[in-house]
């Protein structure tokens, strides 16, 4: 199984990996690379001592848009780790109606779950093409049938070996077509012809039970009730391109072992799972007794064993959750992290603080990383054939606002420079499909243009920036 241990990534490749992505916060890269690292180590050490060893969960202190979120997802697409992130205020105390805190860990599995039968429908897709050309090739030849009934005892004696002779000149030109249609196939002469072919809807139809779906019981219609409900079919008019995308699928899920899938899976998660817990300083703080928030306290007391490491039931099988790597995140504006109970904040050993973001940073983020939002504007308006190009003063300058606004205002972090871009460029991407000139570019005159007036009045760039 490919995972975590080898990937045998040092932790100075796994933060060079993290820059590529996210500016900045070399503190909280440095702890969830030490982490990943440690999961490698583990593995390297005897049976009996690698059960003891239990990782170090982290907590990410820092107001939003700093890049928390996008650390530990990255971390988890670096070594393709199982990874779900989930918002610690969609989980209510047991006896209240809402999510259990157990939807985390099947949530997860089903991560892993998409991510293993992925892998594997690669491995088989060579054979599931060939399987599905020939159902395309049948298909598009079918064979003959035959037009005369059962045949009676004396045809039988008297009449079977010439009727064999007279099939097998039919068998061979059968065989010269197939082989001629096949050549066709093959060189995309037939792509656009329509075919009838048979799909499968194994969809089952929803039932809710006491205002709860299914999926959050951990419970599957289709596995309760398997083979008797009856799999509904279906014949669809679709193209030979369509028809073999179909067909490859089929072919591909009749390939894979789903026993071998979720067994993969469940062992992936418990050795190489990440859950991003975030916002977990709205369920800290200590109860008033009255009010909505009464369940804050049963909240964190319901997460604290699947931290510290119980058996969660999932559709799949039982799951152990004591070697997966909790990161958790929150602003604490309100808060602190000692508002947390004892017992959870014991489970968080490695707390890391992560900084409110400069000019420089907002410059960097701006051109350094490789999904920018620059980049993707650009990528955006090549589409209607314009080269966008931002001059080196204009880029100062949206880092200038973005800071000042986040300062002067609520500060969410880079999310600010969304809202600004969007300001900035409003015009031109509205206009782009009937621009007669097709190279434009933005300086720091324009950008002033589009977002001067507002900066000037803060009572308006509160509401609007």
């Amino acid at each position: 199984m490919e995972g975590v241990a080898d990937l045998e990534l040092t932790p100075r490749q796994i933060v060079a990996e993290l820059d590529r992505y996210i500016i900045g916060q070399k503190e909280a890269k440095k702890c969830v690379a030490i982490a990943l690292r440690n999961r490698y180590r583990r593995q390297k050490l005897s049976p009996e001592l690698r059960e003891e060893v239990l990782p170090k969960n982290i907590l990410m202190i820092g107001p939003t848009g700093v890049g928390k979120t996008e650390i530990a997802r990255r971390l988890a697409r670096l070594v393709k780790a199982p990874f779900v992130k989930v918002e610690a205020t969609r989980f209510t105390e047991v006896g209240y109606v809402g999510r259990d805190v157990e939807a985390i860990i099947r949530d997860l599995v089903e991560n892993a779950v998409r991510m293993v039968k992925q892998e594997k429908m690669e491995e088989v897709q060579d054979r599931a093409r060939q399987r599905a050309e020939e159902r395309l090739l049948d298909v598009l030849l079918p064979k003959r049938s035959g037009s005369r009934g059962t045949p009676s005892p004396w045809e039988v004696l008297l009449g079977g070996l010439r009727e064999e002779e007279a099939e097998a000149p039919e068998r061979e030109n059968t065989a010269e077509k197939r082989a001629a249609l096949r050549e066709k196939l093959q060189k995309g002469e037939l792509e656009n012809r329509l075919v009838e072919v048979e799909v499968e809807e194994s969809t089952p139809p929803g039932v809710f039970v006491g205002g709860l779906g299914l999926e959050e019981l951990g419970i599957n219609l289709q596995d309760m009730l398997g083979n008797l409900l009856p799999r509904r079919r279906r014949r669809r008019l679709v193209t030979v391109a369509e028809a073999r995308k179909i067909l490859t699928q089929q072919e591909a899920d009749k390939l894979i072992d789903m026993d071998e899938v979720a067994q993969l899976a469940i062992q992936r998660v418990e050795q190489d799972g990440i859950v991003f817990l975030d916002e977990i300083d709205k369920i800290a703080g200590r109860e008033q007794g009255v009010g909505p928030d009464v369940s804050r306290e049963g909240v964190q007391r319901d997460l604290l064993p699947i931290v510290e490491g119980t058996t969660v039931q999932t559709r799949y099988g039982p799951v152990r959750t004591d070697h997966i790597l909790f990161i958790a995140a929150g602003a604490f504006h309100v808060t602190k992290p000692s508002d947390l109970i004892p017992e959870l904040q014991g489970r968080f050993p490695i707390r890391v603080e992560l900084k409110s973001l400069t000019r420089e940073d907002f410059q960097r983020i701006l051109v350094e990383p490789q999904n920018s939002l620059l980049r993707q504007y650009q990528a955006l308006l090549s589409v209607e054939g314009i080269d966008l190009e931002f001059s080196a003063d204009a880029i100062a300058e949206i880092a200038d606002i973005a800071y000042t606004v986040n300062s002067q205002t609520e500060d969410i972090g880079a999310r600010r420079l969304h809202t600004i871009l969007e300001r900035v460029l409003q015009d031109i991407l509205f206009e782009a499909p009937e621009l007669p000139e097709k190279r434009v570019t933005i300086d720091a005159a324009y950008v002033r243009s589009r977002l001067g007036d507002l900066v000037q009045k803060a009572d308006l760039y509160s509401y609007i920036l």
